[in-house]
């Protein structure tokens, strides 16, 4: 048996590397699952507010569309809206908060007194920060999403088992429509 008891020549270790554009898929995947986790779940607190980042209406008007979902409400742009099932009707609170605001941006208006055409459930507001208003639909707060590129879009519909399209009258409609994901 031959022992080596020289310790000056220490012994490589090989370790792989990952080439750039795996590195940089890996990093990118990391990071969305961080905004997916953190995002949108039950945070055990509710905000009043929302980030800076929230697109306002044209005065809070709503409007309708016909989609492959059916009749759905949309916003002044055309952007579908959204209800999220963490939110408590006529709390006077928006539970989506910290990154969840960027992924779901407050549907928000200056006014206390949005508008609507074609919508037969109840209007309103709460307070947000910057002296805006989010729009409420028979209580709820009500959201676009970020993943919605053009008018008409219903790609947020489902994520995550907890975001749906919402109806004139102000029901959630739960019908198959988007990935399923938030990202």
């Amino acid at each position: 048996m031959r022992i080596i008891t020289d310790t000056s020549a220490s012994p490589r270790l090989r370790v792989p590397r990952l080439g750039r554009t795996r590195l940089a898929a890996c990093l990118a995947a990391a990071s969305i699952a961080v905004l997916a986790l953190a995002g949108c779940g039950p945070s055990g607190t509710s905000s009043g507010g929302g980030s800076t980042s929230q697109p306002s209406t044209a005065a809070g008007t709503l409007t309708t569309a016909s989609t492959k979902l059916g009749t759905i409400v949309v916003d002044g742009q055309g952007r579908t809206v959204y209800v999220f099932d963490h939110d408590t009707a006529n709390s006077g609170k928006s539970a989506c908060a910290g990154a969840c605001t960027g992924l779901w941006p407050a549907l928000t208006t200056s006014s206390m007194h949005p508008t609507a055409t074609g919508i037969t459930g109840t209007l309103g507001t709460i307070a947000v920060s910057g002296g805006q208003h989010q729009v409420t639909l028979n209580g709820l707060p009500l959201y676009t999403y970020s993943g919605d590129s053009a008018a008409g879009d219903v790609n947020g519909q489902g994520v995550q088992g907890i975001w749906w399209v919402v109806s004139p009258a102000g029901k959630k409609i739960s019908g198959k429509g988007g990935s399923g994901y938030s990202y």
